[in-house]
């Protein structure tokens, strides 16, 4: 075994390599972090969840200005959007978290720190501003980029990605966006609520393709409600610059073509690891179309190099970069075999209404060939949701044939929020009767998770076998009112 300069050493600066970091250099381990950009917090901090939610903050209270006639208010004249304001407060709200992700932070947790292309020289050491730094551990948390898929004309026409929205001049006057998932929803429905004429083009039959049809429709009909034009079940023939405006050529399955035309195109279709230029075939780490080639416990094919968070092409969200970098931690400094378990791992589409799931929807369970039951209670039906203006949407809970949750879905107000009753739920293996039991505060919008609860548990409980036992053990009386 050698000697090593570092115990652990970690090649980006985002939500699994900053887990990893804070977590070693507290626990006593000499930690190294590398970061190729100019500062630290890495795609989610600068260009993806914390601009993303800022920005639909901001597109919803003008939403609801422009709306104020809903709650009984005085209707009146918004003035138009100047985004560069928009962007200001974009800005300051990622330089408040910035402090947190900070360098100087992590020198007072015990990493050192430095910045720069990091590529590995061999399995123990990589190359870093014409220096060499060797580790017994490495992790590979390097996050991903915008994919610009393969067709005809974009690489010669100017398009944005999630790297450059957050931060332009003015408010396009109209967009066109490639692609109908997580980020192409979002900042679909934020730039019309904005002002911004919208254009959604996709070539699946449906938008957020990885959730059930029901669910992704209905948030589709409430964007199209508000002005966004959806193309779905699409192919995309070509892309041109016309100057002042970019051209979108589509084409349907029945031949037709429509011509679409923008100041703006917006690229939405997919992401990529980011693992070129650090050297990883010449040491042996293997990798797929994906990412960076995993174990369970998120061993690559060198043991001792880890792979977290986007760059192992698993999950391409926040919360699990920053659990992946507690796996690795468990086996790289506690050296405790735990594997990762996404189960009910949760996520959620930030849109309004917000779509947020945990576990299996119906799709997977058919997928996996699985028998499933649903049910669902809507927010129609819940008194704080009618209070506040909040109507449309459901939660669905799936339970399998032993009437045990496979997976839960919630369409509507903070569906974010509410879904986290059952990320304890579920990963607690608490029983479905012990949150039909709880006592929720009343008028809140968390009373639906106990109202679906219930909702299964009546039939049983009200049943007319329990009705007939009742009655003849304590001479019940029956029906004073109706058939």
């Amino acid at each position: 075994m050698g000697v090593y300069e570092f115990d652990m050493g970690v090649i980006g600066g985002g939500a699994a390599g900053l887990t990893v970091t804070s977590a070693a250099a507290q626990l006593g381990a000499k930690t190294l972090l590398i970061e190729k950009e100019k500062k630290l917090g890495g795609d989610c901090l600068h260009f993806g969840c914390v601009p993303s939610k800022t920005l639909i903050k901001t597109a919803y209270v003008y939403h609801l200005m422009k709306h104020s006639g809903k709650f009984g208010l005085p209707g009146i004249d918004v003035p138009p959007v100047d985004f560069r304001e928009v962007s200001k407060r974009i800005q300051s709200v990622i330089s408040v978290i910035q402090q947190h992700d900070s360098e100087e932070r992590f020198c007072r947790l015990g990493a050192q720190v430095e910045f720069g292309d990091a590529k590995f020289a061999d399995p123990h050491t990589i190359q870093l501003n014409g220096k060499r730094y060797t580790a017994k551990n490495w992790v590979i948390a390097t996050g991903s980029s915008p994919v610009a898929p393969p067709i005809k004309g974009l690489d010669n026409t100017p398009f944005i990605t999630n790297k450059e929205i957050f931060y332009l001049d003015h408010l396009p006057k109209s967009m066109i966006i490639l692609g109908g998932g997580p980020i192409g929803t979002e900042m679909g429905q934020a730039f019309c609520r904005l002002g911004t004429d919208v254009n959604v083009v996709d070539r699946a039959d449906q938008i957020l393709g990885k959730e059930d049809k029901d669910m992704a429709d209905s948030v589709m009909n409430v964007m199209r409600s508000e002005g966004v034009v959806f193309h779905l079940n699409i192919s995309i023939e070509s892309v041109e610059d016309l100057g002042a405006e970019k051209k979108v050529l589509i084409k349907a399955g029945n031949g037709n073509t429509t011509d679409l035309r923008a100041e703006t195109i917006l690229v939405a279709m997919g992401r990529k690891a980011n693992t070129e230029g650090l050297g990883l075939e010449d040491i042996g780490i293997e990798l797929y179309r994906s990412g960076v080639k995993v174990d369970h416990r998120l061993r690559t094919s060198r043991k001792h190099i880890y792979a977290a968070g986007d760059a192992n092409g698993g999950f391409q969200f926040t919360h699990a970069a920053g659990y992946e970098g507690g796996i690795v931690i468990s086996n790289a400094i506690f050296h405790l075999p735990r594997k990762t378990d996404y189960t009910f791992l949760p996520w959620c589409t930030y849109s309004d209404p917000a779509l947020g799931s945990i576990g299996m929807n119906e799709k997977m369970a058919k997928a996996a060939d699985i028998n499933y039951s649903v049910w669902t209670e809507a927010f129609k039906d819940n008194d704080r949701s009618l209070a506040e203006g909040e109507t449309i949407g459901m939660i669905k809970m799936i339970l399998n044939e032993k009437e045990k949750p496979l997976g839960v879905q919630i369409l509507g107000p903070h569906a974010g929020d509410l879904i986290s009753e059952w990320v304890a739920l579920l990963n607690g293996k608490v029983k479905l009767s012990t949150l039909a039991a709880a006592v929720h505060p009343y008028p809140t919008l968390g009373e639906i998770n106990k109202k679906v609860a219930g909702t299964f548990f009546s039939p049983k409980i009200f049943s007319d076998k329990v009705k007939k036992g009742l009655k003849f053990f304590f001479n019940l009386k029956g029906r004073a009112c109706g058939e």
